[in-house]
């Protein structure tokens, strides 16, 4: 049996999330058929990072079990059945046959991009946020985050995750532009962490709150001090690692 790994983008306003809900329209259930349909035979994936309702991805993963030995243009013949939203860019064979696309990664990079003047081709594709802010404080609360690793104050409730623990390696905003984008990295997110993030930094550089209370909230662990208001169309996962020769690339 063989364990490949498929690096796909897509469009999350097409989806419903990207984890199956019956036959509710996700990435994994487009996946699933779309790979299902190709080999001829009842494929299951498992996906590397959960996204939501809107989310974009310009890089996720998602593994499957197969007895066929796959080739090159495997990815031909896959885009050509998944639909216009999704896009399947490379594919790997996992040289462990039990690694698993979301347990394995080591480090994951999300971009959640802002703009400030009416723009109707970035409708959807980035925040349109006209509010007064101070982009200065913006430095600061970034800075703030990788000093905790207790994040349960921005995880959404029902969620599975059994610790709060995210180890943060990046945490800054950048100017592109006229957009304001903010990047973060770390070993895992939680649910609806990054918007979490994102919007009650928002309200610390608006004024609606101060930095030193932006420490209390944190610390608080209470999920209702949060702000997870901004919309997922602005939120994009950019980039997932994996151990250095755990992944073959299939030519």
């Amino acid at each position: 049996m063989h364990r490949y790994f498929v690096e796909i983008q897509y469009n999350g306003l097409a989806f419903h999330g990207s984890q199956v809900q019956g036959d509710t329209p996700t990435v994994q259930l487009a996946m699933n058929k779309a790979i299902s349909t190709l080999l001829r035979e009842d494929i299951t994936t498992f996906g590397a990072s959960r996204t939501d309702e809107g989310v974009h991805a310009l890089c996720n993963y998602y593994h499957f079990d197969t007895e066929k030995t796959l080739t090159g243009n495997f990815l031909y013949k896959l885009n050509a059945i998944l639909p216009h939203t999704i896009a399947a860019n490379k594919l790997f064979l996992a040289n462990d046959p039990e690694l698993n696309c979301r347990f394995a990664a080591i480090a994951r990079q999300y971009r959640y991009r802002i703009y400030k003047q009416k723009n109707p081709f970035k409708y959807q594709r980035a925040l349109y946020y006209p509010f007064k802010f101070d982009a200065g404080i913006l430095k600061e609360t970034a800075a703030i985050l990788p000093q905790y690793e207790n994040f349960e104050t921005f995880s959404k409730r029902n969620t599975q995750s059994f610790t709060f623990i995210c180890k943060l390696s990046e945490s800054r905003w950048e100017e592109h532009e006229d957009e304001l984008h903010y990047v973060v990295r770390g070993n895992r997110f939680l649910r609806g962490m990054v918007r979490g993030l994102v919007g009650t930094q928002l309200q610390v550089a608006r004024g609606k709150t101060t930095v030193e209370d932006l420490r209390k909230i944190i610390e608080a662990k209470d999920c209702t001090l949060a702000d997870f208001s901004v919309p997922g169309h602005g939120l994009y996962l950019e980039s997932i690692e994996y151990p250095a020769g755990a992944l073959t690339e299939v030519k």
